[in-house]
C-alpha cells in the first residue's frame, strides 16, 4: 500500500528493523545506493530476523531511477526541518516516504525537490535533534496505515484469549 524510500542508509539494524516493519505493514522498501552495509550484513539480517521473505527489497542505482518506477505517486520526505506534521496529511494508498541517512539526514537539494506542504516532520521535545530512523519510520507508516482502519491487518482470535 505504502511505500518506504531509505535514501543511502548507513546503519544495518535500522534498514533490518525497517524490513520487519515494511513485512508487518505491507510497505514496500526501496533502498537508495550507496548503502553503508551490505545487504548480507549480519546485522541487518539479525534485526529482520527471518522477515526478509516476506519483503521485496528494491536497491537503486539513484533517488531518480527510483521515483521513475513510482511514479505518479505522491513523495512525502521525513525531515526535522519539515513544516507540517506527520498526522497533518491525509494519505492516500501508493504514498511513499523518503527518509535521509542517519547522520545527516537528507541533502539540500533532495529536501528542496520536495514541495513545502510535502517535507514532514514528527513532534519532538525542544533541543532534541531527531528520532532513530527505524523508529521515525515506524511512526509514519502507522500513521498512514491507521488512515486506513489498518486495512488488511491480522484481526485476533478471541480463542486465543
Amino acid at each position: 500500500m505504502f511505500a518506504l524510500i531509505l535514501y543511502q542508509p548507513e546503519i544495518p539494524p535500522n534498514t533490518g528493523n525497517i524490513i520487519r516493519l515494511c513485512a508487518n505493514t505491507g510497505a514496500a522498501l526501496h533502498l537508495i545506493a550507496p548503502l553503508g552495509f551490505s545487504l548480507e550484513d549480519r546485522l541487518l539480517r539479525r534485526a529482520g530476523l527471518d522477515y526478509h521473505e516476506y519483503v521485496n527489497v528494491a536497491v537503486h542505482q539513484s533517488l531518480a531511477d527510483c521515483l521513475v518506477l513510482l511514479a505518479g505517486r505522491r513523495l512525502f520526505a521525513l525531515s526535522t526541518k519539515g513544516r507540517v506534521r506527520h498526522d497533518g496529511p491525509r494519505y492516500r494508498p501508493g504514498d511513499c516516504f523518503l527518509f535521509g541517512p542517519e547522520t545527516r539526514g537528507l541533502p539540500p537539494e533532495v529536501l528542496n525537490s520536495i514541495p513545502a506542504e510535502q517535507r514532514l516532520r514528527l513532534p519532538m521535545r525542544p533541543g532534541n535533534r531527531s528520532l532513530n530512523l527505524s523508529n521515525a519510520a515506524a511512526v509514519v507508516v502507522f500513521e498512514a496505515w491507521r488512515q486506513f482502519d489498518f486495512a488488511g491487518a491480522a484481526v485476533p482470535d478471541p480463542a486465543d484469549g
